[in-house]
């Protein structure tokens, strides 16, 4: 008599004819979220009619650090980890981090856990114009003393922070607006439409993230800002029109990921 299939196995075979191709990661982390407590039931509904189970468990893996993100958020990407990486190579002990459009905080967490890694305590901040997004941020950068603003990129900024930012990282929303429609399901109905539309050429709030950035740089302070292979010119552009003294285009074929780099004048 062949055995009856376990609920994890169960839960696989439901996934799978929902069209997950993780299923058996899927499965096993959402018995887990169920494990703490929460509604397997509801939990399962949701995932097969395609929100994001980042969304569904409340959590997100990134960077080896478990964010907090739910309903109404932009879910951090690995890729965005290569700008983590060459955001924290350019700070040290006690430097001013300012994560702006800083989403659930993903990002200046990493920054800051990376650099209490090497013993370097950072004094971080970031901000976002959705207090959707500003709420998970708070939860994500608390345990490294974040502070979390929201308004307009530089808007929401308290004005003694003006010329002390060392380090400024930006993953500011660079999907064209023609192809939104284009994106998995998952980010185009669950995620939220300004976290995403980075305007006709996708380079627009880059444009002014770089614009304002030289009045918020300390001398020397560097901006990074996450774009693709193909916009990565017009970002470069950007930066160049802003007035840094020196632009870089970085790349990680591993994370299929783009950052440009710009040093602001000494």
């Amino acid at each position: 008599m062949p055995s009856l299939p376990t609920a994890e196995e169960e839960l696989v075979t439901t996934l799978r004819a929902a069209g997950c191709v993780f299923a058996e990661e899927e499965a096993s982390l959402l018995l887990a979220a169920a494990a703490e407590g929460a509604d397997l039931e509801a939990m399962v509904e949701r995932r097969v009619i395609g929100h994001p189970l980042e969304h569904v468990v409340g959590r997100a893996e990134f960077r080896g650090l478990r964010m907090v993100v739910g309903e109404g958020v932009f879910v951090p990407r690995r890729r965005s980890e290569f700008l983590v990486a060459e955001a924290a190579a350019q700070a040290g002990p006690g430097s001013v981090v300012l994560d702006l459009c800083c989403g659930a905080g993903a990002v200046g967490a990493a920054v800051a856990a990376e650099l209490a890694g090497r013993g370097a305590g950072v004094e971080l901040y970031a901000t976002d114009i959705d207090p959707v997004a500003t709420r998970y941020a708070a939860l994500n950068v608390a345990p490294y003393g974040g502070r979390v603003h929201t308004g307009d990129l530089y808007d929401a900024l308290p004005a003694g922070l003006r010329g002390r930012v060392d380090v400024l990282v930006a993953n500011a929303p660079y999907v064209p607006t023609g192809e939104i429609g284009l994106l998995p399901p998952e980010a185009r109905d669950h995620e939220p439409p300004a976290a995403l539309d980075g305007g006709a050429d996708g380079v627009a709030i880059q444009r002014r993230v770089a614009a304002g950035a030289p009045a918020w740089l300390a001398p020397g302070g560097r901006l990074l800002i996450e774009t693709s292979g193909r916009q990565a010119p017009l970002t470069a552009g950007a930066l160049t029109a802003a007035g840094f003294a020196e632009v870089r285009v970085l790349t990680s074929e591993e994370l299929d990921a783009t950052v440009v780099i710009g040093t602001a004048a000494p």
